[in-house]
């Protein structure tokens, strides 16, 4: 009977630690990509990571903190109140608005290290997604506007994943074949390309999140 009841007693305090366990709560800072521009309800790039990781047994809760249209300039003016007392850890995926605007890159870092440094004030883990762009604007203008997002990372000691539309790249060299129509953003297909890429930095940014 001691025995029985010790058993019974081992199996509840189990089930309570495990009911006591938090969800874990990401904030992916973002643009259009992020948003889900042009797609339906859950085909966007928020609830598909959602669900990826969630298939891969992790307890996360992806906050779409994507904006369309939305620059560098734009995430750091609403990170402060993105950073919820809720949110364990931040994805920053922004800098596509400022390439295809032709912004000083100068500028697009200065905004991010905004970005980097209010989270790295939270004393939240990150993961920093970069973009890897053409040369319409000139050579040294891709290298300065890339090397952003390796600088910054090693200034604030961050993982990067260096391009978002790496899982499309990867997959075939014919990156429109993944696009909607406006040869901009992905379709939900191309979406699903890029989550399955990214996926496990973000499983490894769980991973290193505190709970």
């Amino acid at each position: 009977m001691i025995r029985w009841l010790r058993n019974i007693a081992g199996a509840v305090l189990l089930t309570m630690t495990a009911a006591s366990a938090e969800t874990m709560t990401i904030a992916a800072l973002g643009d259009s990509l992020t948003a889900g521009y042009g797609l339906e309800q859950g085909q966007g790039f928020v609830p598909q990571l959602e669900q990826w990781l969630r298939d891969q047994g992790a307890d996360v809760t992806i906050i779409n903190a994507g904006v369309s249209g939305d620059t560098t300039a734009g995430g750091l003016a609403r990170v402060g109140w993105t950073l919820t007392p809720d949110v364990d850890a931040m994805i920053v995926a922004l800098g596509g608005n400022d390439y295809l605007r032709g912004l000083d890159p100068a500028v697009s870092r200065a905004n991010l290290d905004g970005i980097l440094a209010a989270g790295q004030q939270a004393n939240l883990p990150m993961l920093l997604v970069g973009l890897e762009v053409g040369t319409n604007y000139g050579l040294a203008y891709k290298r300065e506007f890339e090397a952003t997002y390796t600088d910054l990372a090693a200034r604030y000691d961050v993982p990067l994943y260096p391009d978002m539309f790496a899982g499309i790249r990867a997959e075939n060299s014919d990156l429109l074949a993944f696009m909607q129509s406006d040869g901009i953003h992905p379709s939900a297909a191309g979406v699903a390309l890029i989550v399955a890429a990214i996926g496990p930095a973000v499983l490894a940014l769980i991973a290193d999140t505190p709970q």
